[in-house]
């Protein structure tokens, strides 16, 4: 007997065929590669998609060489080979990464080559799998994928990340709807917060670009030394790290290329200090993580480290991820986003991250980016670690904000001033 699953059943649903949908779709494509990527003449690009995602990958393909792309790779991958791994892979195997093929990808990005990623997985794909084998398989890629991962982190490249409507992930958002209907709404949904349906998709994205950078001077101007988060289930003060720096919409990577690392983005964001922070903090969506909805979390911070974490679904899977390495407890990330973001308005949960850690304040796990330290760039990682920022394989996103949160900055003297009131700048 066959098992069946969303991505099985749906299989056979297919694009929706109209002139709107082909040239929104199109400009999707041109988003990816000239606001996200900022794709350089003569450079090569190395692009990683699921298989669904092969017709917005050849969009992308065909726009890259129009802005002189020397040479367009593509790395396609099946979620149903990886689920067949996790049903009859024998024990060892779960501690077993392509670590050739990683280091393939730093050796491209070392080289010059620019990063995409397509996204658009299904968010339940190994629920059902032991949370153990997925542990063991994602810690084992985390370590394989670390040397490219440091680049991307670093911005010694120009990234960026771009979605992709898959059956399984539009039956997630939409369980009520027949299949082909949810595909068309998840699609406008990614068409809206992308801003690839309206008429001049890249002066938006360069007038949104400057609204975010406005945002960022604003909290870089204040100084603060911690944020601190309060509302329903959270009372959590976030220590800032030394000479950290806020940053938002696009940014200069070290090969000179301007670039927008996610499409879309709402979020400015920063380096906590790793040592600094204290309290209790409520997630407010869920978190899909590598194949696993993990709902209701609820952790507890002493010293900078988490002490105490919990989850009403998908705990087992937490706490197998906290315990990746030492820095998988520590806070990477601390990021604003208003609830009147355009993705917040949308009403949906697209238990996605690249989307809704965009409409709401959210925290990461694990490794911080070296860009949010004032000269990170050139400083060694002991230099960094000094200066509060965190070291870990992982880098996981989660949501701590919403309409009934409040944020304030603290200041050196220890005064609070109000950021965010009901989810909303102050």
């Amino acid at each position: 007997m066959v098992r069946m699953n969303s991505t099985t059943a749906f299989a056979r649903v297919s694009l929706p065929q109209t002139p709107e949908f082909a040239q929104k779709l199109d400009r999707l494509a041109e988003i990816a590669v000239r606001a996200g990527l900022g794709l350089g003449s003569g450079q090569e690009l190395l692009v990683t998609a699921t298989l669904d995602a092969v017709p917005l990958a050849r969009l992308i393909t065909e726009h890259a060489y129009k802005v002189g792309a020397s040479l367009v790779t593509t790395l396609f991958s099946d979620e149903q080979s990886a689920l067949i791994r996790f049903r009859n892979g024998k024990e060892s195997s779960f501690d077993t990464a392509p670590a050739w093929l990683y280091e393939g990808m730093a050796k491209a990005y070392q080289s010059g080559a620019a990063r995409l990623a397509i996204a658009g997985n299904d968010p339940s794909l190994l629920s059902a799998e032991n949370p153990e084998h997925v542990s063991r398989a994602n810690r084992a890629t985390s370590k394989a994928y670390r040397p490219a991962l440091e680049l991307i982190a670093g911005h010694a490249i120009n990234w960026t990340i771009v979605a992709n409507a898959t059956t399984a992930w539009a039956a997630a958002v939409f369980p009520d709807l027949p299949a082909d209907e949810a595909l068309a709404r998840l699609w406008d949904a990614i068409f809206a917060a992308s801003r690839a349906d309206q008429a001049d998709p890249l002066a938006a994205w360069r007038a949104h670009d400057t609204i975010l950078h406005a945002r960022a001077d604003r909290m870089n101007a204040k100084r603060y030394t911690a944020l601190h988060f309060r509302g329903p289930g959270t009372d959590l003060r976030v220590g800032l790290a030394d000479d950290h720096l806020w940053l938002g919409g696009g940014t200069t990577a070290r090969n000179g290329n301007y670039c927008i690392p996610n499409i879309p983005t709402e979020e400015i964001f920063t380096t906590p200090h790793k040592d600094r922070v204290e309290g209790q903090v409520t997630s407010t969506k869920p978190l899909s993580h590598q194949g696993t909805l993990i709902e209701g979390i609820s952790v507890r911070f002493e010293g900078g480290k988490i002490a105490e974490a919990h989850a009403a679904r998908g705990e087992q899977v937490l706490q197998r991820m906290i315990e990746t390495d030492e820095g998988a407890r520590r806070l990477g990330e601390v990021a604003l986003v208003p609830h009147s973001s355009p993705i917040a308005s949308s009403g949906l949960l697209f238990m996605n991250t690249l989307f809704d850690e965009n409409a709401a304040c959210h925290i990461a796990l694990g490794q911080a980016y070296s860009t949010c330290v004032k000269n990170g760039d050139s400083l060694k990682p002991a230099e960094l670690a000094v200066r509060g920022a965190n070291t870990s394989l992982i880098h996981v996103d989660w949501m701590i904000g919403s309409n009934r949160i409040d944020v304030d900055g603290v200041s050196a003297a220890g005064s609070l001033d109000p950021v965010m009131r009901a989810g909303e700048w102050v």
